[in-house]
């Protein structure tokens, strides 16, 4: 009989708990509880941030908005570059092409994405893109959001190009590490 109601009583508390767990992580950020619009070439809260000085990549969806579980960019490529090969250590990067050709390199696996096709890298997997046409877009999205917007504004801030051990102190500062150089033609 003690142990029924053991079972009974404890089933009865994990909603409770789990209610609890919620109101905490709440407290912890802040959420957004009103619909929003980002315009068409806009960053969500204005600031401009331009990939290696030059691409519009815009916030749309802030960590701010959802308590630090999702950030979503919208990236406009000029140009055939892309990232250095790195790290991501505690978040998941789903992007979706919106226009153009993009290579992504993930882990041991190359692949060729184009206008409507989405990929997911897996955190802790190294992975690098680099854009195969003229113009290109893709919308990205980290889950959880972690640091990306605080790395992007940094380098944006960048008067500079930063050394290595100074690009090495400022990814692991943003929950990245640089595994390799970045893609060429």
């Amino acid at each position: 009989m003690q142990r029924k109601e053991f079972f009974t009583k404890t089933a009865m508390l994990i909603p409770s708990v789990a209610i609890m767990g919620q109101l905490v992580a709440q407290k912890k950020g802040t959420k957004t509880t009103k619909p929003f619009i980002v315009d068409a070439g806009k960053s969500r809260f204005g600031e401009v941030v331009k990939f290696l000085g030059v691409h519009p990549n815009d916030l749309k969806i802030s960590s701010k908005d959802t308590n630090g579980q999702l950030s979503v960019f919208d990236y406009v490529g000029t140009a055939k570059v892309g990232p250095m090969l790195h790290v991501h250590l505690e978040q998941d990067e789903i992007f979706t092409i919106v226009e153009g050709s993009y290579r992504f390199v993930v882990g041991n696996d190359t692949h060729e994405l184009h206008a409507g096709q989405t990929i997911f890298l897996p955190r802790q997997v190294p992975h690098t893109w680099i854009q195969l046409t003229d113009y290109g877009r893709m919308i990205y999205m980290l889950q959880p959001a972690g640091k990306m917007e605080e790395f992007f504004s940094v380098m944006n801030a960048m008067t500079t190009r930063p050394t290595e051990a100074e690009m090495n102190k400022i990814h692991a500062a943003h929950g990245m590490k640089v595994v390799g150089p970045p893609l060429s033609l």
